[in-house]
């Protein structure tokens, strides 16, 4: 922003930039806005941020987002405990329920393998999901990652690590278009890819 305007206001705009998927001009325009809010609605907002993130924490068993210590998709006995879909974010939870078709539990990676950017098995939520999976109370493994190298990648390492145990792994097939991300693809595409789901 111009030195015309008062820092802070500067300073908020960046704030609002360091965010993905927001550059500079939406920046100043959120940050205008919130200027034009009134002070009891932007102490919510900023009151809603702290909540979020002091009261957020990942489930103890598939690692989603919950207020609790076990996620409600995870303590509901009516899920089939016995199907696991292995998703990289919990954006992709989100897009899997949307659908009403998936009633499995989740299990969530918080990132993919990507030598690239030195992110390895140690750095996402594999060892966790190892330590949940056993031939006599898993059924299937579904790998849902996104079709991006980074995606098969990940994908490839756990089956090969859970083929040993006996356990299906199967991936997703995707009439997602290669490259594309779960979390802007519609109910009846991800509905479609997980019906026709391939073995790995």
């Amino acid at each position: 922003m111009a030195d015309h305007n008062a820092l802070p206001l500067v300073v908020l705009a960046e704030k609002f930039a360091s965010l993905p998927g927001i550059g500079m001009k939406s920046a100043q325009r959120l940050a205008y806005h919130v200027m034009k809010m009134d002070e009891e609605k932007v102490r919510s907002f900023a009151d809603a941020l702290i909540q979020a993130k002091t009261s957020v924490h990942m489930c103890s068993v598939c690692m989603n987002l919950t207020e609790l210590k076990v996620c409600p998709i995870c303590s509901n006995p009516s899920r089939s405990h016995d199907t696991i879909c292995v998703v990289e974010s919990p954006k992709d939870v989100s897009a899997f329920e949307r659908t009403g078709e998936y009633n499995g539990v989740y299990h969530v990676l918080h990132g993919l393998l990507s030598p690239m950017d030195n992110v390895n098995p140690d750095d996402i939520h594999i060892r966790e999901l190892l330590a949940r999976v056993s031939p006599e109370k898993t059924k299937e493994v579904i790998m849902a990652t996104n079709p991006t190298v980074e995606g098969d990648a990940t994908a490839m390492y756990i089956a090969e690590l859970l083929k040993p145990l006996g356990i299906k792994v199967t991936r997703l097939a995707f009439g997602l278009p290669v490259g594309g991300i779960l979390e802007y693809a519609d109910e009846v595409t991800l509905y479609t890819a997980l019906e026709n789901r391939n073995p790995l």
